[in-house]
């Protein structure tokens, strides 16, 4: 991924203003989807207590959709936390990329913000600092928790008024449609350049091949195949780029 043309930013503040204001264009579907998981887990069968207290400590939407069909069935407490833990591999990818910029903190608060982390905020941070030669900034650290904590308190909103009027949602309502819009609404933007095309076309390719793998191990796959094939694309315009053309003889 490139970083786009941007103003620089020298302080916490100036960052999370600026993380704040890329975010907010993907708040209402990082809400939708919430109230989503949020209807999903009272629907299962969770009591309220529960489900508020799950939406606290796992904040992560695919874990819990992945997870609720297990806890209805009854599936041992390792197999649930498996699945959970495939689904979000990709999170240790995310972090691996994050490290050089955020190293520096203490390591409590690096836990504390990979608590916080999404997709969005992993994209729109890496697509304005990717390719920066600057690193561990201040202001970098800003603009992170900038894109965080709005989509952190969009989602806790919105679960838990799913979750407080789970109840009295007909069951008819295509809420699972209405997210997938609402992704669809901030993702297809996101695809700008051959690379990143490339990058969504092989793992939404791969996803579809690997529905029928277990423990959702088919979205793992689409999000590695995702990642190689877009820094594949990547170097291979970088070679196209830097090779020089060719001169014409002298007569």
């Amino acid at each position: 991924m490139t970083a786009t043309s941007c103003q620089p930013v020298d302080t916490f503040r100036e960052g999370f203003r600026a993380g704040a204001r890329a975010i907010s264009g993907v708040l209402v579907a990082t809400a939708t989807w919430g109230l989503v998981t949020g209807v999903a887990m009272v629907k299962s069968g969770l009591t309220e207590s529960l489900a508020l207290a799950m939406t606290l400590a796992v904040y992560a939407g695919s874990a819990q959709l992945t997870s609720l069909p297990l806890i209805v069935a009854g599936a041992p407490l390792w197999l649930i936390f498996a699945a959970g833990l495939v689904v979000n591999l990709r999170f240790v990818i995310f972090a691996a990329a994050l490290h050089p910029y955020l190293r520096h903190l203490p390591w409590p608060r690096r836990l504390a913000l990979g608590y916080f982390t999404t997709d969005m905020g992993f994209v729109l941070f890496m697509s304005r600092f990717g390719d920066s030669p600057q690193r561990q900034s201040i202001g970098q650290v800003g603009f992170f928790v900038g894109c965080i904590a709005p989509g952190w308190i969009a989602w806790q909103v919105a679960s838990i008024i799913g979750i407080y009027l789970g109840s009295i949602v007909p069951t008819a309502w295509s809420l699972e449609f209405a997210a997938l819009l609402a992704l669809l609404a901030f993702t297809v933007p996101l695809i700008s350049g051959r690379p990143v095309l490339l990058a969504a076309l092989a793992a939404g390719l791969v996803a579809w091949v690997a529905q029928p793998l277990p423990l959702r191990l088919g979205l793992a796959a689409a999000v590695i195949a995702g990642i190689a094939t877009g820094m594949w694309a990547e170097r291979a315009r970088e070679r196209v780029v830097t090779v020089p053309a060719p001169t014409e003889p002298k007569s």
